[in-house]
């Protein structure tokens, strides 16, 4: 199951003018697809500290019971155990593309390819993003963006129905009002990560994502 987030956004290709009377203005509905960690994060070493001592306590002062009590049900059990392994293939190339990676962590899907806002003809990378036209709420609007992008939403969620965040873009001058979107590349990327991509947003984005 992943979890969604709407991130929206201002597009205003006459610089940061607040004026009633622009039509070139455009909302821009991005989407924060999450995958949640899929094996348990390792623990702290002051948590396991901490853990390890309350165990030890309990057994030390623990009430005893009689022999007769403990001897029932006693039997002969064997259980192979041998846990996965937290580091994959995918960790070992660092495959980016890949879900199978970083399983402890994380993970948020980026697109290269046209963005609303970039330069004409240059691929950018960008969140699942669709320009606001005549959907009943801004999380319709990023419900279709995202749709585009994996088809089906069955095995997803959204978190709330209002945005989390909000960004102000300056587009460039020879961007298109509605750019056709072609995905050339995507990543699933850990919070770090992510930062590699957007150097100037770093510190908002850095705020925006909790984990």
């Amino acid at each position: 199951m992943q979890k969604l987030k709407l991130l929206s956004g201002s597009l205003r290709k006459r610089g940061f003018s607040t004026s009633s009377h622009s039509n070139t203005d455009r909302i821009v509905a991005a989407v924060l697809f999450e995958r949640l960690p899929v094996v348990i994060p390792k623990i702290d070493p002051v948590v396991y500290a901490f853990q390890e001592f309350s165990f030890r306590w309990r057994q030390k002062y623990r009430r005893k019971y009689p022999d007769e009590v403990l001897s029932k049900g006693k039997g002969d059990y064997q259980i192979d155990y041998v846990p996965a392994p937290r580091v994959t293939e995918a960790d070992e190339k660092n495959d980016r593309r890949s879900l199978q990676r970083a399983l402890d962590r994380r993970l948020y899907l980026l697109l290269y390819g046209s963005s609303y806002g970039s330069p004409a003809g240059k691929p950018v990378w960008h969140f699942p993003e669709k320009v606001y036209e005549n959907e009943e709420t801004l999380r319709k609007c990023a419900e279709s963006a995202l749709k585009s992008v994996i088809g089906d939403l069955s095995k997803t969620y959204f978190v709330g129905n209002a945005p989390f965040a909000h960004m102000v873009i300056q587009s460039t001058g020879d961007a298109p009002d509605l750019p056709s979107f072609k995905c050339e590349d995507h990543v699933w990327v850990t919070k770090d990560e992510l930062m590699e991509y957007f150097p100037e947003q770093a510190a908002f984005l850095n705020q925006m994502i909790i984990s």
